[in-house]
């Protein structure tokens, strides 16, 4: 099955979590839209164990900002028609831009191109101080978007609390916890992987 990896917010850890579900899956990875260097198709090269396919990013953006505006500093115009998913004979792991509300222009979102390639949805949530709030808000659109959600992450520090009353309203399973890490490599990656798989079948 493919899937669509969003988060509440910029670095939430989409791309590790990206590593993991396709190391557990064989899935292979494409970002559609990258701004900003380093490519983080080049982290999965380098966390992943499994020979995978990674695609070329629909758009290579040099400024790491929001899709729209990173577009319009490089003179590129960006348009849902644009996007073509690869061919792949894997499972396939997109990895979207920032988190769900993040605009690809003056009228789509990126969560646009879930809904396009009706993708279910892996949600990345990393636990800080206002994170409930965030979660819960991009829990709300995506129900309201009638978005299939495989799941939910939890990536960075632990806080039962903050886990507890988000899964109570969202009603989410829980796919994998992923740790603060000092270090993030492929053996990690592949243990998490294992971890995921334990959650997702």
């Amino acid at each position: 099955m493919n899937h669509f990896i969003t988060a509440i917010g910029t670095d939430s850890g989409k791309t590790l979590v990206s590593a993991v579900v396709c190391e557990a899956l064989g899935a292979n990875y494409w970002k559609p839209v990258q701004a900003g260097l380093p490519r983080d198709a080049n982290t999965i090269k380098e966390l992943v164990t499994k020979p995978i396919n990674i695609f070329d990013e629909q758009f290579v953006l040099r400024t790491p900002a929001s899709p729209h505006a990173a577009a319009i500093i490089d003179n590129v115009t960006i348009n849902l028609d644009s996007f073509k998913l690869p061919t792949s004979s894997a499972p396939l792991v997109v990895e979207g831009a920032g988190g769900c509300l993040v605009p690809l222009n003056d009228q789509d979102f990126v969560i646009d191109l879930a809904l396009r390639w009706n993708m279910p949805v892996i949600l990345v949530a990393n636990l800080y101080l206002g994170s409930i709030n965030h979660t819960l808000l991009t829990a709300v659109l995506l129900q309201q978007k009638h978005v299939n959600v495989t799941g939910i992450i939890f990536n960075g520090e632990p806080n039962p609390e903050s886990e507890r009353i988000i899964l109570k309203h969202t009603r989410y399973r829980v796919l994998l916890r992923i740790g603060k890490e000092p270090i993030i490599n492929r053996p990690r990656v592949k243990w998490y992987a294992e971890q995921f798989l334990k959650n997702y079948s």
